[in-house]
């Protein structure tokens, strides 16, 4: 279907959504066009078979495919996301969006297939929690058995997990992004 347009952004009235079932029918009859905004490596590692990707990162509502009598339907992991990418369509015109309820989460829950490249390496984000957590047990422990100076290590992760929140850049991500296992192939 192609996208109908409004000029008001009501976001409760207009995102609708879809249960993993019913998007496993429109997928059956060829009728849907699937849309996974999460990040690369995430849709690297596991996805819908049939999505395609455009990350909420870099969200381009031109690059969004409608096709005439087609639904378009987002998803993430979650489903916050696909609501924030809704969110940029209605800016961009669209009257009506819809997003897969709890995600992929939701569509594994009930059994449905996925594609998984075991050979693709962790989400980033699950790269940069097992880092800053080695580093604030690290600063924890040294500083309780080695000397109280290390506790700094601790303070410094905490106050970087912060700033990332608050400013929604992580260095850390960014630096093992560049890491050569995390290079796109």
């Amino acid at each position: 279907m192609n996208p109908t347009f409004s000029s008001q952004p009501n976001l409760e009235n207009r995102l609708k959504t879809i249960d993993s079932a019913c998007l496993k029918d429109l997928q059956e009859k060829q009728q849907v066009v699937l849309v996974d905004v999460r990040e690369a490596d995430e849709y690297k590692r596991e996805k819908i078979p049939g999505s395609i990707r455009v990350s909420l990162s870099n969200f381009d509502p031109n690059q969004i495919p409608t096709v005439e009598d087609k639904q378009l339907v987002l998803h993430c992991q979650t489903g916050n996301r696909s609501t924030q990418a809704a969110q940029k369509l209605f800016t961009a015109g669209y009257s009506e969006v819809t997003h897969l309820q709890g995600g992929l989460n939701a569509w594994k829950a009930c059994g449905y297939q996925t594609q998984i490249n075991h050979n693709a390496p962790i989400s980033i984000m699950r790269q940069v929690q097992i880092v800053a957590g080695s580093l604030v047990l690290s600063g924890v422990l040294l500083g309780t058995f080695v000397a109280p100076g290390f506790y700094i290590l601790s303070g410094f992760v905490g106050a970087g997990l912060m700033f990332a929140g608050i400013t929604n850049t992580c260095a850390m991500a960014t630096l093992l992004a560049k890491l050569p296992y995390n290079q796109k192939s």
